[in-house]
């Protein structure tokens, strides 16, 4: 907790020491390494919304440019089920119900949905359909249903 957690940024961190983010944090509430409501693990959700958005209810996995790959990248699917997942769990689940909304107006008619996605154009890119990016719709609506009252 104390070597993943960057005081400066205010956020947890791609790696040890690392000043990077990496949408994959949003799955710390999820872990219990400390209170779910806390203020890093508050902190560190808006930091990802606010610096890896790809617009809309779209994140990247990494900072564009970033992933160590040749070539542009898309936004990165199963990042912006982990939103999800992280609000609803945060208790925050109005705003997680809204972005399961528009991320489900995403897939096509069969409901299927790719690896990761053109921001600018929706279109589909990498792996299709992909079944990370499946997995994580599951468990963000599981997510949803589990932090309902009652």
């Amino acid at each position: 907790m104390s070597a993943g957690f960057n005081p400066e940024r205010g956020s947890y961190t791609r790696s040890y020491g690392s000043n990077d983010l990496d949408a994959a944090v949003l799955v710390l509430p999820l872990l219990d390494l400390e209170p779910r409501d806390s203020p890093r693990v508050r902190a560190t959700i808006e930091a990802v919304r606010r610096e890896l958005s790809a617009g809309g209810p779209l994140l990247y996995r990494y900072p564009p440019g970033q992933d160590g790959l040749p070539g542009t990248e898309g936004a990165f699917l199963p990042c912006s089920f982990w939103l999800v997942q992280a609000l609803a769990s945060t208790g925050r689940v109005d705003e997680a119900a809204k972005l399961f909304a528009d991320l489900l107006d995403l897939a096509n008619p069969l409901g299927l949905l790719p690896e990761e996605i053109d921001p600018s154009g929706h279109r589909y890119l990498g792996n299709y359909p992909q079944a990370l990016t499946h997995a994580a719709l599951i468990q963000a609506a599981l997510a949803i249903r589990d932090a309902q009252p009652g």
